[in-house]
């Protein structure tokens, strides 16, 4: 059969007669099976982890919506103190401060929970309990906001499987536990590679063994190892190589944060002095 990463993945219109295996259980691989299982194309999501699902209008109530809302802006919140508010909580603190937050989206959606375990889907709420942001800003992975294919897994819809894969043949996927999934068409939803893995790929290696490792804060959590950083490794300020920045994050950090990148490099390139209070010290390279 064909095989593919996510990222070549053109949509499901060619391949809705076909039986699909997608690799994967986080937002491509929710996206790739729910689009073709919304033109009744059989797909199997095979789950290699357990994996954080927030739902989207839960997530807004009770977390992101709080500052980021038009009752928000009813009380005087608009987006610049909204962007304040959110920048001013250290993130040594900020996994204690959501861990109530998530305990309470779990409580309020426990049916919804229960519902897609039921259906075999392996659930986690980060290494310590503190939900998705502080899982995004450790690792960048591992979570799925449910738009709705959620709910197609514990409808079967979307079929679901466990565990590792340990090989394929020339028409199906075989897991370690002996499970075959025939396919025609096989998605690798499998990520993408680090930032400084890039560096190393469009650069050199040495260039991005000088700069070290990015994202991340140093929790020593899964795919975060120590020491502690405090902030994200190497992300929006002066790295060891000088004039490589990084920029990246998601729409809301890009936003906020290319206006600080932007005034740094404004303040370079027109001379005015830019001392940095201590550049990225490397403990783990690409």
């Amino acid at each position: 059969g064909e095989q593919q990463h996510s990222s070549q993945h053109t949509g499901p219109d060619p391949y809705v007669d076909k039986k699909t295996v997608v690799i994967g259980s986080n937002t491509s691989a929710h996206d790739i099976s729910s689009a073709l299982a919304e033109l009744g194309a059989d797909v199997t999501m095979v789950q290699r982890s357990p994996t954080m699902v927030v739902n989207i209008h839960s997530l807004h109530t009770h977390a992101t919506g709080i500052n980021y809302s038009e009752q928000a802006v009813a009380r005087g919140i608009d987006v610049e103190r909204a962007d304040y508010i959110g920048d001013t909580m250290p993130y040594a603190l900020m996994g204690e401060n959501h861990k109530p937050i998530y305990d309470m989206i779990r409580e309020m959606d426990a049916d919804f929970y229960t519902a897609l375990e039921g259906a075999g889907f392996v659930l986690d709420w980060g290494d310590d309990e503190t939900g998705l942001h502080m899982k995004y800003m450790r690792r960048g992975a591992g979570y799925y906001i449910d738009i709705g294919a959620s709910q197609m897994i514990i409808d079967g819809k979307i079929k679901h499987a466990y565990g590792q894969v340990d090989h394929l043949t020339e028409n199906a996927v075989v897991l370690k536990d002996g499970t075959e999934l025939p396919a025609d068409l096989v998605v690798y939803a499998t990520g993408f590679g680090s930032m400084n893995g890039w560096v190393a790929d469009i650069v050199d290696q040495e260039t991005a063994d000088k700069v070290g490792k990015v994202w991340g804060l140093g929790s020593g959590t899964k795919n975060d190892p120590g020491p502690w950083e405090g902030e994200p490794r190497n992300m929006w300020k002066p790295t060891q190589q000088e004039a490589l920045w990084f920029h990246g994050g998601n729409l809301a950090q890009s936003r906020r944060n290319s206006l600080f990148l932007a005034l740094q490099l404004k303040a370079r390139l027109e001379g005015i002095p830019t001392p940095v209070y201590g550049l990225q010290e490397v403990y783990h390279k690409a």
